[in-house]
Parts: structure tokens; C-alpha cells; sequence
């Protein structure tokens, strides 16, 4: 990879480009969950989850029912582990190092809520319990994670995208299906029977 040029490379440098961020956004930042964040997570349906260990980041997508992240207390959060892929990326990472972000979306609103904290694994059966879809259905784990900081994050960015504008919405003919794709990234992959599978999953075993 050729190198770019300037590159910066040090903190002082990043400064004198970007100046210093203004007084309010420098304060923002929490060190417990309020109110108004309660009430931001319990809208949100839908998150991402960076986390880090020795060999790589990552980051993941989590999604269910409005309020599917529980709040304990202004300190803690319970992050249900539902039905995957069981590469375990996420939860694998935080066997190594627990320090994780979120970041938390509602859909029709421009701001979201940034979440730094440190998870650990927990399978306690009330815990789960309580986060059971229909009362049946168990998560197989729960991250519990004790925050650090919180703060909201202004909607520049979703603006600019437009995220939220029905009009937007990608047709399903503007990008091939998972099966076509993993087809042609994986040799021996047959596309159709892998997009009759994905759609078993999607409509019958969702959780």
C-alpha cells in the first residue's frame, strides 16, 4: 500500500487541523445513565457493538424489540445474547478484554447515545429469564456492562445520510442475495439452496 502524503501523526498536529471541540461537547460526556438515556435505550430497537482482543476489532450489529437492552441500575446494562452465527466474535473479545462501545439508534430520530464500558459474560437463569422472548424463548447468555461513560451524539451524520427518509430505501434488486455473494466469495457454496436456508432462518427461526 503506497503511503499518503501528509500523514498526521501525532495528537498535537490533529489540533491544529480540527481546533478544539466547543465547551458544551466537551462536557457531555457522563459517567452513569440518566433519564434521558433510559428513555433513549428503552426506544431503541437496534445497536452495534465494537469490541477488541490480541488479534483484531470487531464490530456487530444487535437488534430486537424496542427496550431489548435492559437497564439495571445508572450503571449497568444486560445485553441479551440472541440466535447467531456462533463465531462468537464479540463475545470471544471480551473474554480477552472486556472493554467495549455502543451505540445506540432509534429509528425516526437524528441523535444517538454512545455507550463505553466493560462487559463480562453472565448465564444466570433469572437474568435470562427476564430477557425470554414470549417467556419461552432464552437468550443463551447476557453481557452485563458497567458503564464508564454515556453521551449523545449529535445527528450530523444521520442528516446527512438521510437514514431515516422512507424515499431512500434500497430496492432488493440493487444488491445480489447473501447466497449469490457467499457463491461467489466460497468455492463449493450453492447460492440457491444458500438463500432457501437464510430464508428458514429469517421467517422460522429467528430467535
Amino acid at each position: 500500500m503506497s503511503e499518503p502524503s501528509p500523514v498526521i501523526a501525532d495528537t498535537g498536529s490533529l489540533r491544529d487541523l480540527y481546533g478544539e471541540p466547543g465547551e458544551t461537547a466537551a462536557r457531555k460526556i457522563q459517567d452513569r445513565l440518566d433519564a434521558h438515556c433510559r428513555r433513549f435505550i428503552a426506544l431503541s430497537p437496534f445497536l452495534t457493538i465494537a469490541s477488541t482482543s490480541e488479534t483484531g476489532t470487531d464490530c456487530s450489529p444487535r437488534g430486537d424489540a424496542p427496550g431489548f437492552v435492559h437497564v439495571v441500575d445508572d450503571k449497568t446494562l444486560m445485553l441479551p445474547d440472541r440466535r447467531g452465527n456462533n463465531i462468537l466474535d464479540t463475545l470471544q473479545n471480551v473474554l480477552a478484554r472486556p472493554e467495549v462501545g455502543l451505540l445506540f439508534f432509534v429509528p425516526g430520530l437524528n441523535e444517538t447515545l454512545r455507550v463505553n464500558g466493560r462487559a463480562r459474560i453472565v448465564t444466570d437463569p433469572a437474568v435470562l429469564q427476564s430477557m425470554a422472548i414470549k417467556g419461552t424463548i432464552v437468550p443463551s447468555s447476557a453481557m452485563e456492562i458497567a458503564v464508564d461513560q454515556v453521551y449523545f451524539h449529535c445527528g450530523r451524520s444521520i442528516l446527512r445520510a438521510d437514514l431515516w427518509n422512507p424515499g431512500k430505501k434500497v430496492g432488493r434488486d440493487a444488491f445480489p442475495t447473501l447466497g449469490v455473494v457467499l457463491a461467489d466469495q466460497i468455492a463449493g457454496v450453492d447460492a440457491g439452496a444458500t438463500d432457501k436456508r437464510l430464508e428458514a432462518a429469517y421467517t422460522t427461526n429467528l430467535y
